[in-house]
């Protein structure tokens, strides 16, 4: 069953229709084929699967990345991280990276990162003297930070999908992310010195201060999220809530940036994105349950454990195995198909839950910034007006960079189950 289901969803997927229609008909054909499950049945564990509190995040996640696209709030969070970090050699470079993790902080989206803030950034390079492929790949790959620190909409999805702790999960990301930019700033460093580019400003305290407080209120978002859940206040979904009403305070009545005219259509353009990831956790549901009647965890299980010699071994070959997936095939689909095939047994073979989900969500960004799917990868061609072809060029350094970063994360769990456990919530 598993392997005619994947045959056809691979096959509608090259003819170009749709991912959850293709993993729909693919799951019904299968199971129709296989079994005498009445189709009534199939449509009521459909349904099931939207049935669900943790869910409801993420059109209100999706939400709150809009608005804050639409409100302008990015020239803001630049202009801050181009006060703290702009003075260092490299340091526009830097404040691509910085002000990449800021906006992941307020949005949670990489796709709204590269459309509110990439335009800003590639050019602010280019002014400095870098040259223009470094500026638009550099800015490609920080991009995937949106979708690293908290709150993440990919993690809120993994969390979900797993039936696990989504406050954990955001928590465990927050230090990946920043390891992440680290490993970014280094790099960039390095690359600045060496080729001689964007000599450093003086710091300047007073200008600190003065886009400090002009980007306060919008920085406090995450950590009125994270403080909310982590202490029980509030569930991720609440929270969720909690941030739309805060953004829309911030965009329509404070900074005035949004009309009351324009909301009827960002909540349009929000329900036709969520509509599409909600209708591939409907699909993934039948596809699940083909997998597990099939016994493919198992199966999985006992290949992986024939192959590898521990939980290392075994999450290295899952994570280059994610990174060929992640290229093909959208992160959210590869997660409500992938998860429940891949948890089960990597568990089994000693690796922890957070960290595989962790490990599973930042792979899998790869595929927002590879061709030949890579969503962000096209809205940095469209914003920086190149070809795919330098786009791709330009960014092989950087990515090379990201590559061996999540590697390292791969091969040093402690990196993100240290901060959960000394905060107790593992």
């Amino acid at each position: 069953m598993s392997l005619v289901l994947l045959a056809l969803f691979l096959t509608m997927s090259v003819f170009g229709i749709p991912l959850a229609v293709a993993l729909g008909l693919s799951s019904v054909i299968a199971i129709v084929m296989f079994t005498s499950t009445p189709v009534d049945l199939m449509a009521q564990s459909m349904f099931s699967a939207m049935n669900s509190f943790l869910l409801v995040a993420v059109p209100l996640f999706i939400l709150v990345g809009i608005l804050m696209e639409r409100g302008r709030v990015a020239e803001r969070l630049f202009d801050f991280a181009e006060a703290i970090v702009g003075w260092l050699p490299g340091g526009l470079g830097h404040v691509n990276v910085a002000s990449s993790v800021i906006f992941g902080g307020v949005s949670g989206s990489s796709v709204a990162d590269i459309a509110s803030i990439g335009a800003i950034e590639i050019k602010a390079m280019e002014r400095h003297g870098f040259p223009k492929g470094y500026a638009v790949g550099l800015t490609l790959c920080t991009s995937t930070l949106s979708s690293i620190v908290p709150p993440s909409i990919l993690i809120v999805i993994a969390g979900s999908i797993a039936n696990a702790s989504i406050g954990t999960l955001l928590v465990a990301g927050l230090v990946p992310g920043l390891f992440i930019a680290f490993a970014f700033m280094v790099f960039n460093h390095i690359y600045a010195v060496r080729h001689g580019f964007n000599p450093p400003t003086p710091f300047n305290l007073r200008l600190v201060i003065k886009t400090g407080l002009a980007a306060i209120l919008p920085m406090l978002t995450p950590v009125i999220l994270l403080v909310g859940i982590v202490d029980g206040y509030f569930t991720p979904t609440e929270a969720a809530g909690i941030a739309v009403l805060y953004t829309l305070f911030l965009s329509v009545i404070l900074y005035r940036t949004i009309s009351p005219r324009e909301l009827p259509g960002i909540f349009i353009e929000t329900a036709r994105t969520s509509g599409t990831i909600l209708f591939i956790a409907a699909t993934a549901k039948l596809a699940a349950w083909v997998f597990t009647y099939d016994g493919l965890p198992a199966q999985v299980a006992s290949f992986l454990g024939a192959i590898s010699t521990g939980p290392t071994m075994a999450l290295v070959l899952i994570f280059f195995f994610l990174i060929i997936v992640g290229m093909f095939m959208d992160a959210i689909a590869a997660m409500f198909i992938l998860i429940p095939v891949l948890l089960p047994p990597a568990v089994s073979l000693g690796v922890d839950p957070i960290h595989f989900l962790v490990i599973m969500v930042i792979t899998l960004t790869l595929g927002l910034v590879t061709p030949p799917v890579g969503v962000c990868l096209f809205a940095v061609a469209q914003v920086s007006k190149m070809s795919i072809e330098d786009v791709v060029k330009g960014s092989l350094a950087p990515m090379s960079i990201l590559v061996a970063a999540i590697l390292a994360l791969v091969l040093f769990p402690s990196l993100t189950l240290w901060p959960i456990r000394m905060l107790g919530l593992y």
